[in-house]
């Protein structure tokens, strides 16, 4: 049997490719390619481009493939891109997932594994790492998105013979070790793809926004997770599934934080470039500090992290910066 992967020619979703890959699996990516990229998919992959809202096409190639599981990662990720345009994150998040969920069920998919958030708790009510089960309060229409998401991939598992499982990822960042992929979107916001750019040259400086949050050093915390050990849950809750798990919802980060501050001051060591960092005003939908608490993760599914150290996230973006034009240059 196939494994269906939306989503596949993006940042994440091309790290999941090539981890499912490695374990010898049968890969079908299905990928617009409005943010991803084409060289991103491996030849051994099968890559079909449209959308993932196309419920005949997405039937298609369920039945073409013998496809018996849905890894979900095609969507829109900016929380300041979702407050400014909130219907194309409706849409794209949340409308499109509707439809996908329709055509699983058309097609008898019994495994169902959904990218969700962070964004879906909002600012935590109380201190410390958060739990699964704290109130679930998104601050940002992307949040929103995903929350509705979550809800229809329930509710669609408890009408219909469908076993999920739904990851609520930290900050992602970092790169495959073998630099077969990375993160190469332009324009992107994240923080450390964003110190990365500055201190290779790609960009001139870059902003820290808002230096007064109630924070040890005054910048916003985060929790961040490299991407390699997130594919890695993923493929974890594949196999909770093949072994009869019915339904599952965890975080995926590593109950670490580290302010923004702390993350660029990284970067510049790690790279040896004091690039030009200026402060501006806070943004909107941005939380002061949010950690995961992954005791779930890692009691129920047996998943251990393997590079939970920040200047390994560091070091391996800064590798993907070096690697990245030359991928473009050969596209």
């Amino acid at each position: 049997m196939s494994v269906l992967v939306t989503g596949g020619a993006g940042y994440i979703g091309s790290h999941m490719v090539w981890e499912l890959l490695d374990h010898g699996e049968d890969v079908i990516v299905l990928d617009n390619l409005c943010t991803g990229f084409q060289w991103a998919v491996p030849e051994r992959a099968q890559l079909v481009i449209g959308n993932v809202g196309d419920i005949d096409l997405v039937s298609d190639i369920i039945r073409d493939n013998k496809v018996d599981t849905i890894i979900h990662f095609a969507g829109s990720i900016e929380v300041a891109e979702s407050i400014e345009n909130p219907l194309k994150y409706y849409d794209n998040n949340t409308g499109q997932t509707r439809n996908l969920l329709e055509a699983a069920v058309r097609t008898g998919i019994e495994k169902f594994i959904f990218s969700s958030s962070a964004a879906v708790y909002g600012t935590p009510l109380t201190s410390g790492p958060i739990r699964e089960d704290a109130i679930l309060n998104p601050m940002s229409p992307y949040g929103s998105s995903k929350l509705m998401s979550e809800i229809m991939v329930r509710d669609t598992a408890l009408a219909h013979d469908i076993r999920y499982v739904m990851l609520r990822y930290f900050n992602v960042a970092g790169s495959d070790l073998l630099k077969r992929t990375g993160q190469s979107t332009q324009g992107a916001t994240h923080l450390i793809k964003t110190a990365c750019e500055a201190a290779t040259g790609k960009r001139k400086s870059m902003s820290i926004y808002g230096t007064d949050y109630d924070t040890p050093d005054g910048t916003c915390m985060r929790d961040f997770i490299h991407v390699s050990d997130l594919v890695s849950a993923h493929y974890s809750a594949l196999n909770f599934l093949r072994n009869g798990g019915l339904k599952f919802t965890a975080n995926c980060g590593y109950s670490q934080g580290y302010s923004i501050s702390q993350v660029i001051a990284m970067v510049k060591e790690v790279s040896g470039v004091d690039f030009d960092v200026y402060e501006d005003r806070r943004r909107a939908g941005d939380i002061p500090a949010l950690i995961a608490n992954s005791h779930r993760i890692q009691s129920r599914l047996g998943w251990k992290p393997r590079y939970n150290d920040l200047r390994t996230i560091i070091e391996t973006a800064l590798a993907w910066e070096a690697e990245l034009p030359k991928r473009l240059k050969v596209a």
